[in-house]
């Protein structure tokens, strides 16, 4: 019988390309995973894994049993948190991961409501941005996933239950003493010869695509994931940026002021769950908790 720790292990040594590597992922030792692999093994029947000097790689059986094993761990985590809703969700676990500024503005508010609703129940809760995010849902690492995406693309989230949970426009950021700082909405075109402050490649790409179609590139001579710095940027009077509201929510912008912009850039921000996992009812709690929360 194939065990689901044996799977566990076999994705973690699949994932990091050696036993030594999997142990300290799995926080056990280096025999323990020889063990357990070749008690897997054994159950299967056949060789998974093929040593060669310091190298490792999967046969064919290995890379049938890795493909299999995420759609297999979720569902043992959907049957075993069932079977806790059953006893009244008083051993409860909902895995939580979110994108930062969603972690500091819809997260603590829906998760207190639901402490106080089932005490039982405990929520775990790490950050990753999507697609990082949506791909620990689909690998069986977490149970929701806290998401934003810029306009809809076509599939990307079919195999997923998506819950709508608010829209979220971007706004600018301008320094204390600037030109516009006292606009109640500035065209995006009228920051074209500003120097400019963005995110990551992919943060920064709705930026681009928006300034592009009214006309120009903007120049980005600073970049940084990290919304207190960018405000920081802003208020030394380096540059402009725009960034979420809900980020401009969680930190007070100092020298800084925020302006509309148009055309206006919005983003949507969504929870997912695997169907399965939207039937636990610990799971169903904490998106509704996360509804409840956008609302407010």
């Amino acid at each position: 019988m194939i065990e689901a720790r044996h799977l566990r292990v076999l994705r973690a040594v699949a994932t990091t390309g050696s036993f030594s590597a999997a142990a300290r992922e799995l926080g056990c030792t280096q025999p323990a995973v020889s063990q357990q692999m070749k008690a897997l093994e054994s159950s299967a029947g056949t060789p998974l894994l093929i040593r060669t000097g310091r190298e490792m790689r999967l046969t064919q059986a290995g890379e049938a049993l890795v493909r299999h094993a995420s759609g297999i761990l979720a569902g043992l985590t959907a049957a075993e948190e069932e079977v806790a809703a059953i006893a009244g969700l008083r051993a409860g676990r909902v895995r939580l991961v979110s994108f930062p500024s969603g972690s500091s503005t819809l997260v603590p508010g829906a998760l207190a409501a639901l402490r106080a609703e089932h005490p039982g129940t405990r929520v775990s809760l790490v950050e990753a941005e999507p697609p990082r995010s949506v791909d620990l849902l689909r690998d069986g690492d977490c149970d929701i996933a806290l998401a934003f995406r810029y306009g809809a693309t076509g599939g990307e989230w079919d195999d997923l239950v998506v819950r709508p949970l608010l829209t979220d426009r971007l706004i600018g950021l301008v320094p204390d003493g600037h030109r516009l700082a006292d606009a109640s909405s500035v065209s995006i075109g009228e920051l074209a010869d500003e120097s400019w402050i963005a995110g990551c490649p992919r943060c920064r790409r709705q930026l681009v695509e928006v300034c592009e179609a009214s006309g120009f590139t903007p120049r980005i001579d600073f970049a940084t994931d990290d919304y207190p710095a960018v405000m920081g940027l802003v208020g030394a009077g380096l540059g402009v940026a725009v960034l979420p509201e809900l980020a401009v929510e969680s930190v007070r912008p100092k020298g800084a002021r925020t302006v509309a912009v148009e055309p206006a850039i919005e983003r949507e921000i969504v929870a997912l769950t695997l169907p399965d996992l939207a039937r636990v009812p610990a799971v169903a709690a904490t998106l509704d908790q996360l509804s409840l929360a956008a609302a407010r």
